[in-house]
């Protein structure tokens, strides 16, 4: 069974339409990520939590120069 949620992510280091598709193309590569939307400063996104985690994308997020913001409590 596969546990998927939709977030929406915080990203920081975005300021412009370039950043936008950057940060799309990097999420849309991280297997078990599905993007729906893409604006400066967050990104709304549906992770299947068996292939995917908050680490990786966060990772994946800082080896292009952007960082994931921590979840509000």
């Amino acid at each position: 069974m596969t546990e998927t949620t939709t977030e929406t992510l915080t990203i920081g280091g975005m300021s412009c339409d370039h950043c936008v598709r950057a940060v799309r193309e990097t999420l849309a590569g991280i297997d078990g990520v599905e993007v729906e939307a893409v604006q400066i400063g967050e990104a709304r996104v549906r992770i299947d939590e068996t292939r995917a985690t908050r680490a990786g994308i966060a990772a994946a997020l800082d080896e292009e120069g952007y960082t994931l913001a921590e979840p509000a409590a």
